[in-house]
């Protein structure tokens, strides 16, 4: 209007668009009244305190867009699909076909998802330690083959068979 005012009041406005969108299909959320010091999470529509929230000096109002716990959440979900190519219920579906113990030794629960480093393929989800393990052993079969076997007590030091001549043994 020319003196600068609407000519429908903010609510009737606010029910107007409202109207406007469910018209079209789209849902449009309910506003929520909010107390001082709290903020409402998008995801699991609980009012919660700042106390809840991590700070984002980017955002207008200088917090998270997600309360702690559900950022946490959609960060795992990210991590597993940008890492492995894995949605949380691919990973957890094996874990279920593995009984929930790890694929090496069965005496730990599964709990970190195994890949080639070389291919980026997923061959399983391992305990801590035999996953640590691999990844220290650089993925490479001959060196766990030579690692077993001198778990086992044989020696893989190379034998001197002529000057200057050494065999590696099989």
């Amino acid at each position: 209007m020319s003196d600068g005012l609407q000519a429908y009041c903010r609510e009737c406005s606010a029910e107007y668009y409202r109207q406007r969108q469910e018209a079209k299909g789209k849902k449009v959320r309910e506003k929520v009244s909010v107390p001082p010091d709290h903020k409402r999470c998008p995801q699991c529509g609980v009012v919660k305190p700042y106390a809840e929230w991590e700070r984002n000096k980017t955002s207008s109002d200088g917090w998270a867009s997600y309360c702690r716990s559900c950022r946490a959440e959609r960060n795992r979900a990210s991590y597993f699909k940008r890492k492995y190519g894995l949605t949380e219920a691919e990973r957890d579906a094996m874990i279920v076909a593995q009984w929930a113990l790890c694929a090496i030794c069965p005496d730990a629960p599964a709990a970190h998802v195994d890949h080639c480093h070389k291919t980026g393929r997923v061959r399983g989800v391992l305990c801590f330690n035999c996953n640590s393990g691999l990844g220290l052993l650089r993925d490479d079969p001959e060196v766990v083959r030579r690692a077993a076997a001198y778990l086992e007590g044989n020696s893989w030091k190379p034998i001197l068979v002529a000057p200057g001549v050494y065999q590696l043994p099989s």
